[in-house]
């Protein structure tokens, strides 16, 4: 398992693995961009790695499907193994760390001795009431109250820390909360998503160990810079959403088209997060891309707000709501008439031209 220096910084650490000053520097600019950063910030983010050392994480993972974890290692931009071994020191982690029972469980409780207050946790999958999930002995819920005490801060990776999730679903028979709901005094990012993109998570990690702080979040506890537009403001097929063009079934013309998945159940328009701009697999493709209607995954108790495959009524605009049924029918009288009107003027216009031109030629005759 990684053990916390406690003395070495980012950049001490990274040329003792054999990083050069010119890969070190590449490393900065690359975590720079990832994090939405202008180049000529990044002697701010060299100067930070340079002074801060790396920040210990205890990553615990309980009502999950081991998604976020999954996710997590695929991030491309930085890369998971950049963020493990030059950003953090990922002290704890039940998908990837080597140790098991009680010897680690052991170091987590060593780490969160020797690093009060600087180690963050992260959290993935929701809490079940105390007597249905145990670990080494201990229930989740004692273990996330003794593990977030000291941290610096708690990050809820995936829908299931931050909202409660699947596991909360109606009846909900474990009593699964959010992180959010059990942790009090201690900042709670949530990273929400079913799971969360690769990159969303590791650039929310380096954006911490960079800065030093939490970056700047929503009203619902999610940063910003990842969760502040909707999918259907971003959605490469909006505009077959404005022009009223839309798949009926996920195998009609419309649909091999390209067409607006709307009418397929698609939740875009309710749903904020940064899957249309960053994409998965590297920035290859995300599911609206390749012809699946979004789910709103990463939004509050998506999974019992009905069938996936059933449209919206409405969709909320930005002043009111507005009814797609109506969007394609209004646009196209409005483009019809736009072209009426074009006609008309254009035959007004050649009609005085052919006038003008008559009587040019007539008083030339003359």
């Amino acid at each position: 398992m990684p053990t916390a220096t406690g003395h070495k910084t980012i950049y001490e650490e990274a040329l003792e693995a054999g990083l050069t000053r010119r890969d070190f520097l590449k490393l900065a600019s690359a975590i720079t961009l990832a994090l939405g950063l202008d180049l000529k910030e990044m002697p701010k983010v060299v100067r930070a790695m340079e002074t801060k050392e790396r920040v210990p994480v205890i990553w615990l993972e309980f009502q999950s499907c081991s998604g976020c974890g999954e996710s997590f290692i695929r991030s491309m931009q930085p890369r998971m193994e950049k963020v493990l071994f030059d950003l953090i020191s990922l002290e704890y982690t039940e998908l990837i760390m080597a140790g098991a029972g009680s010897a680690a469980e052991e170091h987590r409780r060593k780490i969160m001795a020797e690093y009060p207050g600087k180690y963050v946790l992260v959290v993935e999958g929701s809490v079940s009431a105390p007597e249905y999930l145990f670990i080494g002995g201990h229930s989740a819920y004692d273990i996330l109250r003794e593990t977030a005490e000291k941290a610096m801060a708690v990050i809820s990776f995936g829908s299931c820390s931050s909202w409660g999730g699947i596991p909360a679903a109606k009846p909900n028979p474990t009593g699964a909360k959010a992180v959010a709901d059990l942790v009090k005094g201690k900042p709670v990012i949530r990273v929400p998503g079913c799971p969360p993109i690769a990159e969303v998570m590791t650039n929310t990690i380096a954006h911490i160990v960079v800065f030093g702080q939490l970056p700047e979040l929503d009203e619902l506890g999610r940063p910003k810079e990842f969760f502040r537009h909707r999918l259907h403001d971003k959605c490469q097929r909006r505009a077959y959403f404005d022009a009223g063009l839309f798949a009926e079934t996920f195998d009609d013309e419309g649909a091999r088209q390209g067409y607006c998945l709307y009418k397929l159940g698609c939740r875009g328009p309710t749903t904020y997060n940064a899957c249309a701009e960053l994409r998965w697999n590297g920035g290859l493709s995300w599911p609206v891309q390749s012809g699946h209607p979004c789910i709103g995954c990463s939004e509050p108790d998506f999974w019992d707000q009905g069938p996936f495959y059933e449209r919206l009524a409405m969709i909320p605009g930005t002043q009111t709501t507005v009814n797609p049924e109506k969007v394609g029918a209004i646009l196209t009288g409005v483009v019809v008439a736009g072209i009426a009107a074009h006609a008309t003027a254009t035959v007004v216009l050649r009609g005085r031209i052919a006038k003008h031109e008559k009587a040019e030629t007539a008083a030339k005759e003359e």
